[in-house]
This record gives C-alpha cells, sequence and structure tokens, in this order.
C-alpha cells in the first residue's frame, strides 16, 4: 500500500512520508472544519433544511478535496467558499428574493462554465498571466490576511465602530487557549520537532477543556448524518421547464453568475499561487504544471456541489497550514476528505476543537507565508505599488479577490501611463477590463 501510495503521490520525490502526510491532512481538517458548522447556519436563512446542508456541506467538500488531490494531486483541501455563501444567502435570496432554488441553478451553472473554460485553457491563461510581482504579493497578501482571521477566530482582535478594530478583552479565557497555543507551536518549531501544528492545536484544545471552554458531548458520538433529499438535484429543476429558462436567461442570472465566476475565480487563484509556491513548485514566474487540473477540480466540485445543494466551492486558505507541517502532494488532500469523511458520523468529536485552538496554526501560517515579500523591488513604483495594495487589500477588505483585482488594476495603470506599456501583455489588459466593468456595476448596486 504504502508503495502504490509513494508511486502514486511520488512522496519520496517530493521528501515526504505517508505520516506526515496524512497529518497535513488532520492539521487542515482542524483549521476549517468550522465550515460544518457556518455554512449550513447562513444558508438555511434562505428557507433551506439546515440538517440536510450539514451533509451535503460535508459531502461536496470530501468531493472537491479529493478532487484535488487525486486529480492535481495538491495539498490544497476546497470546501463552499466563505463570502460567496453569504453573496447566495444574503444577496441572491433575501435582497434580490429569488428562491434558493434559483441560486443554486447559478451556482451549478457557474460550474458548467467553468468547465469549459478550463476544458478551453482560458483560466489557465489568465492564472499564467498575473504578472510575477503579483504572485509573490499574492502570498503575502493571504499570509495577513489568514493571520487576522486567527486573531479574530480568538477574540485578540475584534471589531470597534470607531476604530475598525482594537485589541479584544483579555478576560476572555480564548484569548489564552490561543497565546499559549501561539508560544507551545513556536516552541515546537523552534526545537524542530515534527507536528508542531497538530500538537499545539491539541495542547490548546485540553488548555480550553480545563478553562472551562470546552465541553464533552452529552450525546452519543456516532450517529447517521441527516438525508440530502430536501436539496439534492433542486439546482437542475428550473431546467426543466419554461419558466425556470425565463429566468434561467434573465438579467438577473447573468449578474449573479458573472459574480460569483469573478469571486471564486480568484479566490481559487490566489489560494492555489499563495499555497504552491510555498511548496517549492512553482517555476520563476510563478506558474505550476498542475494549475489546469487544479482548476478542472474546482470545477468539478463547484458544479457536484450545486446539484448536492451548496454554494459554490473554492480552494482554502487554510491548506496553508497542512504545507505549513509538511504537506506536499495530494494526499494531504486526500487526508483532509477521509476526516471530513469521519465528521460525517462522528462530528461532535471532531467539532470539539475550539476558534481559539486552530488560531495559533492560521497565525504561524501567516508567518510562514509572508517571506516572498523580499522577492519585490518597491524601489519601482510600477510594481512596488500593485504589490503593495494586492499585500494590504486582502486583510483589510477581507477578499483574496479583492487583493488580486486591485493589485492587477494598479499595474496596468501605472504600466500604461509610465511608457511601459510592452510590459503588459493582452490577457492582462483583458482582464483589467473585466475588473473595471466589475467595479462599475458595483458601484451602480447591480451587483
Amino acid at each position: 500500500m504504502n508503495t502504490f501510495l509513494d508511486n502514486y503521490f511520488k512522496l519520496t520525490e517530493n521528501k515526504t512520508t505517508v505520516r506526515k502526510e496524512l497529518t497535513a491532512g488532520l492539521i487542515i481538517f482542524f483549521t476549517m472544519s468550522y465550515i460544518l458548522i457556518v455554512n449550513p447556519k447562513i444558508l438555511s436563512e434562505t428557507g433551506m433544511d439546515q440538517e440536510a446542508l450539514f451533509t451535503t456541506t460535508a459531502l461536496a467538500t470530501i468531493f472537491a478535496t479529493l478532487m484535488m488531490g487525486l486529480l492535481a494531486k495538491l495539498p490544497i483541501a476546497q470546501a463552499p467558499g466563505m463570502g460567496l455563501n453569504s453573496f447566495f444567502a444574503y444577496s441572491v435570496v433575501l435582497g434580490m428574493g429569488y428562491s434558493w432554488q434559483f441560486a443554486l441553478t447559478a451556482v451549478f451553472i457557474e460550474g458548467i462554465i467553468f468547465i469549459i473554460l478550463t476544458f478551453f485553457n482560458i483560466r489557465e491563461l489568465i492564472v499564467k498571466s498575473i504578472p510575477k510581482v503579483l504572485k509573490d504579493a499574492i502570498p503575502v497578501g493571504i499570509g495577513l490576511f489568514i493571520t487576522l482571521i486567527g486573531l479574530k477566530g480568538a477574540g485578540i482582535i475584534v471589531s470597534d465602530p470607531n476604530t475598525l478594530l482594537r485589541m479584544g478583552d483579555f478576560s476572555q479565557h480564548s484569548v489564552w487557549i490561543a497565546l499559549l497555543g501561539l508560544v507551545i507551536t513556536a516552541v515546537l518549531f523552534a526545537r524542530n520537532i515534527n507536528g508542531a501544528i497538530l500538537i499545539g492545536i491539541v495542547i490548546s484544545t485540553i488548555f480550553g477543556f480545563i478553562m472551562g471552554d470546552v465541553t464533552l458531548p452529552q450525546k452519543s458520538l456516532i450517529g447517521i448524518p441527516p438525508s440530502i433529499e430536501p436539496i439534492f438535484g433542486k439546482a437542475i429543476e428550473p431546467m426543466l421547464s419554461f419558466s425556470g429558462w425565463k429566468q434561467i436567461l434573465s438579467m438577473d442570472m447573468l449578474i449573479v453568475v458573472f459574480t460569483f465566476l469573478f469571486v471564486n475565480l480568484f479566490d481559487t487563484v490566489g489560494t492555489l499561487i499563495g499555497v504552491v509556491s510555498k511548496i517549492g513548485l512553482a517555476d520563476e514566474e510563478g506558474n505550476f504544471p498542475q494549475i489546469k487540473k487544479a482548476l478542472f477540480a474546482d470545477a468539478l466540485g463547484t458544479t457536484v456541489g450545486a446539484i448536492l445543494g451548496t454554494s459554490t466551492i473554492t480552494s482554502y486558505v487554510e491548506s496553508a497550514s497542512g504545507v505549513a507541517s509538511g504537506g506536499r502532494t495530494g494526499l494531504t488532500a486526500v487526508g483532509t476528505a477521509l476526516m471530513f469523511a469521519l465528521a460525517l458520523f462522528i462530528a461532535p468529536l471532531f467539532l470539539l476543537v475550539p476558534a481559539a485552538a486552530t488560531a495559533p496554526a492560521l497565525i504561524i501560517v501567516g508567518l510562514f507565508m509572508i517571506s516572498s515579500v523580499v522577492k519585490i523591488n518597491f524601489e519601482d513604483m510600477t510594481e512596488g505599488l500593485p504589490a503593495f495594495l494586492t499585500i494590504v487589500f486582502m486583510p483589510f477588505t477581507y477578499s483574496i479577490a479583492e487583493g488580486i483585482v486591485f493589485g492587477m488594476l494598479s499595474f496596468t495603470l501605472l504600466k500604461l501611463f509610465s511608457g511601459r506599456k510592452q510590459e503588459v501583455t493582452t490577457t492582462v489588459y483583458i482582464v483589467s477590463f473585466l475588473f473595471l466593468v466589475k467595479i462599475i456595476l458595483d458601484a451602480m448596486h447591480l451587483i
């Protein structure tokens, strides 16, 4: 078995082991398992069955992550995207007044379009067209972004109506759970102890139990997952009637699909570039051989996820926590998928881990990801400013996609008006134009 896994995932070639890969997969699961709670809660606001959504969220995550692991062979997990599920629920359904079935159809159409774009190498062309300076900046922005997620999840940083952010309340146990975990994890790394992040999560969880913030479940740990029948297959129902096609061919559907396409494309691209750059698979231009397969796995995940009954699937930035702990191949993603499969039946056990216990992992990963900042030439304004905007927009707008948008737009405009238009490719001009259209539609409140 180990020989088969070694040959298929090229473990020896990537200087890793089955144990290291599965441990990395477990860490990724812990850092993103919140999706099993948050996604059903958000989407149920539309009237969808919350229990069915729990099962669907897990199944869609398992399928999409397996596709990334087995097809693209990358240590990246996929699940219903945060932000995309909010747009689904609060904008399309509760805001625009459409049914959740309509929204699922939009996600399904998006997935089909992504499959077509990937087949014809259009998505790969877009990824390769991103300027190298932005490919160096994207991991830095993601590092700050996931650090902010970790600090916020632990309550170390909280929102403030006057200053936007401020220091949290140190009387809260979550703050001390996270700080203890951070120190322990950092010390373990300094001592070159394998599994430092996982050990930190376990010790933080135990400390949380001692502090009374983690309670053992009262009911049985094992149970059959709820049925997905109330939401399964609803995405394709409108295609079976004349009135359904009337909605599908409407301007509202076009705008909704465009928004799903836009956000998912650049969230996925940003995560892929950020995580892969830390594995060492990218070339000098920041490209890597598995681009097409990775994007195809994403497109398949979104399409199947819509049929199962959930919002758009995207690659998860928390995957960087697995890479930081030694994950190098698709076996890491397979390990994460296996954990989600177990969670279907023993969810109470896996969901014991509090957000404060996973916060140190995200903060440490944020530290590792900012290292590429030294590759950026900040003395050249036409490169330094786009890189800087890419970096700061990700945490400040809470969106990887927005960081890429403003980084790419500023890169194009600065090169164009500085007399260096030859440094901008035709694809970058086209993508920048589409970004501008998206911003204008946003300003007109059309999306």
